[in-house]
C-alpha cells in the first residue's frame, strides 16, 4: 500500500505526543525519601513538626476534689481516722446524684468510653435529627420553597433587520427578565400532599409585535396528590414515613419505639449501677468485720506469745523454745493477715475506695466511710408463684424485647402495604394572568392593567386531573422486604421465649442461693460459737499443763477463720436477697429508687394548656376508627405488669416473712 506524505506527518505527530507523555509521567522508579538523607545536612522544619503528636485544644474539666485528692491510705490505723457513718440508702442517693455516667465495677470508661451508659442517652436518642421522634414528625411539616432570579440577555441574531434592503446590519436581542416562584406544601398522615404555588415572570425585550414592551405573566395554582395504593393510609405513613423507600422504616411510631428501647436500656443501666453500689457497700461492711476479727485473733495470739515467754523466763512447763517459736509464728501469721485485710486487693481501704468511685467521690478526703446499715439476719420467704409472675412481666429485659417485637410487627405491616403499585390521583387548578404592571390600581375596563388584577379576575382558568401509575414488574424488592420482616419478627419472638426461659432459670437459681446463704449463715454462726468454746477450753487445759500449745494455736486460727466465714456468709445473704430482687425485677423498689421524666420548660406547660382548650372527648368513641395503640399505658413498677400474651395478669405482691434472728444455741439440721 502506498504511504502518502499526509499519513507520514500524522505518524510523526503521534510519536512526538507519546514522547511528551512519557517525559511528563516519567519512566524511572520514584526515589524514596528519607529524613536522614546526606544530600542536605540543614535541619528541616517539616522533619521536626510534620510527624509530632499534638494535643487537642480542649478545655480541661478537672474537679478540684479530684485534682487535689490527698495521698491514698495504705497502712494507717483505721481507728485513728475520722469515720463518716453512712446508711445504704444514703450511699445510693449520693451515687445517683453524682452519676451522669453510670459507673460499673467491671467497666472501663477510660479505654472504652463509647460503651458507657449515661444520663444523656435518652435525650440523645429523642433529639437525633435523623431517627428521632421530632425528625420523623418533620416529614409532615409545611415546606416552603422560593426562587427569585434576574437575567439580562444581549445576543446577536443571524437575521437581517431589513431583508429588502439587503444591508448586512444584524439584529440584536436585548432582553431583561426576572423569574419568581414560591410554594407552600404540606404532607398529611394519609399520604396526601397539598401544595399552593405562585409563579411570576417579568419580560422586557426589544422583540417586535408585542402588546406591552414590558409585561408580567404568571399564575397561581393549587395541587392535590393522593396516593391510592402504595404510600396511602395512616398506618403506613406513621410506621415507614412518607415517600420511604422499600425496606426503610423511619416513621414516628418506629422513632417512638426506639426512644422506649433507649429508656429501657437506661433503666437497665440504673439497675446495674445500683447493683454495683450495693455490692460495694456490703463488701465494705464485710471488710470492716473481717479486719476486726483478724485483729482480735492477732491480739489473742500476742497475749499467748507473751505468756509463753513469761513461762520461759521462769522455767515453767510450757515455756520451752519450741512453744515460743510456735506462738511467735502464730502471731506473725495473724499480723500478715491483718495487713492484707487492711490494704490488700480486697482489703478495707480498697473496698472503701471502690464504693467511693461508684458514689462519685474522690479517692480519699480525710474521712473513712463506715457502713451503719444493719444486715438482714432473719429468714426471708418469697411466694414463688408471685415472684415468677413478676419476673416474667417486670423485668426490664422482657419489656425491652417486647418493644422489639412490636417494632418488627409494625415493619411487617408496612412491608405488606409497600408491596403495591404506585397509583396516585393528581388534581390541579390554576389561575393565569397577564399585565403591564405587577400591582396597580384597579381598572374595570382593562383586566390586563396588572398581573394581580388579571389573576384575581378569574378570566383565565385551567385545571388538570388524572392518575399516575408505576410499579416494578414482579415486585421483587418489596417481596424480599416482606420476607425479611417476617424472619425478623420470628427471630425476636424466639428471643423473647428464650429470655423468658432464662429468666425462670435465673430466678430459680437466685431463690436457691437465698436459702443456701441463710443456712450457711446459721451454720457459720454455730461454728464460731463452738470454736470460741474450744479456745476457752484449750486455753484452760494449756495453762493447767495438760495439752500442748499447738492445739491452742490451731484453735485460735480456727476461731478467726470461722468468725470471718460467718461475716462472709452474712454478707452473701444480703447479696443473695439483692440478686433475687434483681432477677424478680424489683431491685429499684427494693432500694426505694424511682424513675421519672424531668420537668419541662415553662413555655411547654403554657402551650399544653392553650392547646388543651380546643380538645374535647369524643361523644361516640366506639364509632370512630382509630389505629390500635402501641402500648397499654404507663408502666407501674409497683404493680404486676402485663402478661406475655398481652392480657392483664393481676396477682398479689410477693410477701416476705421474717423469722426470728439467728439463735445463739446450735441449730440441728
Amino acid at each position: 500500500m502506498k504511504v502518502t506524505r499526509k499519513s507520514q506527518r500524522r505518524r510523526a505527530k503521534l510519536k512526538w505526543l507519546v514522547a511528551c507523555l512519557m517525559a511528563a509521567t516519567g519512566c524511572t522508579q520514584a526515589k524514596q525519601f528519607h529524613f536522614n538523607d546526606t544530600w542536605d545536612s540543614a535541619p528541616s522544619y517539616h522533619a521536626s513538626l510534620a510527624t509530632q503528636i499534638e494535643y487537642p485544644n480542649v478545655r480541661s474539666n478537672l474537679v478540684p476534689q479530684v485534682a487535689g485528692a490527698p495521698r491514698p491510705l495504705t497502712i494507717e490505723n483505721p481507728s485513728e481516722l475520722p469515720a463518716r457513718e453512712m446508711q445504704l440508702d444514703e450511699a445510693i442517693q449520693i451515687a445517683l446524684a453524682n452519676s451522669d455516667i453510670l459507673r460499673t465495677l467491671g467497666g472501663s470508661v477510660v479505654q472504652t468510653p463509647l460503651a458507657s451508659r449515661t444520663n444523656f442517652d435518652p435525650a440523645i436518642t429523642e433529639s437525633n435529627p435523623l431517627t428521632g421522634v421530632e425528625a420523623a414528625l418533620s416529614a409532615f411539616d409545611t415546606q416552603a420553597a422560593g426562587q427569585l432570579f434576574w437575567q439580562v440577555n444581549d445576543r446577536p441574531n443571524n437575521t437581517l433587520i431589513n431583508p429588502i434592503l439587503q444591508n448586512f446590519q444584524r439584529a440584536v436581542l436585548q432582553q431583561t427578565n426576572a423569574q419568581f416562584t414560591y410554594e407552600l406544601a404540606k404532607r398529611t398522615a394519609t399520604g396526601a400532599r397539598f401544595a399552593a404555588r405562585t409563579n411570576v415572570a417579568y419580560d422586557l425585550t426589544n422583540t417586535p409585535n408585542r402588546l406591552f414592551s414590558s409585561a408580567y405573566t404568571g399564575w397561581f395554582e393549587a395541587e392535590y396528590r393522593q396516593p391510592l395504593m402504595r404510600g396511602a393510609g395512616v398506618d403506613f405513613n406513621r410506621i415507614a414515613g412518607p415517600n420511604s423507600p422499600v425496606g426503610q422504616y423511619n416513621g414516628v411510631l418506629i422513632a417512638r419505639i426506639n426512644t422506649d428501647i433507649t429508656l429501657a436500656d437506661f433503666e437497665q443501666g440504673i439497675i446495674t449501677f445500683i447493683n454495683d453500689v450495693e455490692t460495694a457497700y456490703w463488701e465494705l461492711h464485710f471488710a470492716y468485720h473481717n479486719l476486726e476479727t483478724i485483729v482480735a485473733g492477732r491480739n489473742s495470739a500476742l497475749l499467748t506469745w507473751q505468756r509463753v515467754k513469761e513461762l520461759q523466763k521462769v522455767g515453767m512447763r510450757g515455756g520451752d523454745a519450741a512453744a515460743v517459736a510456735q506462738a511467735s509464728a502464730n502471731y506473725y501469721t495473724f499480723d500478715v493477715a491483718v495487713r492484707d485485710a487492711l490494704s490488700g486487693t480486697n482489703g478495707l481501704y480498697a473496698s472503701e475506695q471502690r464504693l467511693r468511685y461508684l458514689m462519685g467521690l474522690p479517692p480519699t478526703d480525710g474521712q473513712l466511710i463506715k457502713p451503719t446499715s444493719q444486715p438482714m439476719d432473719g429468714e426471708v420467704v418469697f411466694d414463688w408463684d408471685s415472684a415468677l409472675s413478676d419476673a416474667l412481666t417486670r423485668r426490664v429485659e422482657i419489656r425491652r424485647q417486647k418493644w422489639n417485637i412490636k417494632r418488627r410487627e409494625l415493619e411487617m405491616l408496612a412491608a405488606r402495604l409497600n408491596r403495591k403499585p404506585t397509583l396516585d390521583f393528581l388534581g390541579l387548578y390554576r389561575y393565569r394572568g397577564l399585565g403591564d404592571a405587577l400591582i396597580d390600581n384597579y381598572d374595570s375596563n382593562n383586566s390586563a392593567n396588572s398581573l394581580a388584577q388579571s389573576i384575581f379576575s378569574g378570566d383565565f382558568q385551567e385545571w388538570q386531573a388524572g392518575v399516575e401509575l408505576g410499579y416494578p414488574v414482579g415486585f421483587r424488592q418489596a417481596s424480599a422486604a416482606v420476607a425479611n420482616a417476617r424472619w425478623n419478627l420470628a427471630r425476636e419472638t424466639a428471643l423473647l421465649r428464650e429470655q423468658e426461659l432464662r429468666v425462670s432459670h435465673d430466678l430459680s437459681n437466685a431463690s436457691r442461693l437465698v436459702t443456701r446463704a441463710y443456712q450457711l449463715m446459721q451454720s457459720n454462726y454455730n461454728r464460731q460459737d463452738a470454736d470460741r468454746q474450744q479456745v476457752d477450753a484449750l486455753q484452760a487445759r494449756y495453762e493447767s499443763g495438760l495439752d500442748n500449745i499447738n492445739f491452742l494455736l490451731q484453735a485460735q486460727q480456727q476461731l478467726a477463720t470461722s468468725q470471718s466465714a460467718y461475716f462472709r456468709s452474712l454478707t452473701d445473704y444480703q447479696l443473695a436477697l439483692r440478686d433475687f430482687h434483681r432477677e424478680k425485677g424489683s431491685l429499684l423498689n427494693y432500694n426505694q429508687v424511682g424513675m421519672s421524666e424531668g420537668a419541662w420548660p415553662a413555655p411547654a406547660y403554657q402551650d399544653a394548656v392553650e392547646r388543651g382548650r380546643f380538645f374535647a372527648p369524643r361523644s361516640n368513641p366506639e364509632q370512630v376508627d382509630v389505629p390500635s395503640p402501641l402500648s397499654s399505658g404507663g408502666f407501674n413498677p409497683e404493680q404486676v405488669g402485663v402478661g406475655s400474651e398481652g392480657t392483664a395478669a393481676i396477682s398479689a405482691a410477693a410477701p416476705m416473712e421474717l423469722s426470728p434472728a439467728v439463735p445463739a444455741t446450735p441449730v440441728t439440721p
